[in-house]
């Protein structure tokens, strides 16, 4: 189990680090080193979402973010957030956040979707986990 979140570990910090960069499945399985459906089934199973759900909606919520505390244009966020272009961008923010990008901007309140997972240790006190979970809630 302890080996299982280890692996689920350095799967976000390889998505975090490189999130702004063009990475799939295939390029955080070589990075990992185990397959993509071992990779998978394991991110499924420690944290109830897939690698690719999971990186999908951590650039739409930096996206969001952006859109809210910066001045740069809707094509380049969806650019900066993988997609190739801003109908498919704009697509599946709406399906996230339920405002198109440029209606979300005009509104001007930023609302996480999805914060980065932390994998706590089974071994802490049960208080520390109720603040972690309480903290994931709120952000």
């Amino acid at each position: 189990m302890k080996d299982q979140k280890e692996i689920v570990r350095k799967v976000i910090g390889y998505i975090e680090e490189n999130m702004e960069r063009d990475i799939n499945l295939d390029n955080i399985s070589k990075n990992i080193g185990y397959s993509k459906f071992h990779l998978n089934r394991l991110f499924a199973e420690q944290t109830g979402i897939t690698i690719y759900k999971y990186l999908q909606n951590r650039r739409l919520t930096i996206a969001a973010q952006k859109l809210v505390r910066t001045d740069k244009p809707i094509t380049q966020i969806a650019y900066e957030a993988g997609y190739d272009t801003q109908q498919s961008f704009s697509f599946a923010f709406k399906q996230v956040y339920l405002y198109p990008p440029k209606a979300y901007r005009n509104i001007g309140i930023y609302v996480p979707k999805q914060s980065k997972i932390s994998m706590y240790d089974s071994r802490m006190p049960k208080c520390y986990k109720f603040i972690i979970k309480i903290r994931e809630i709120a952000a």
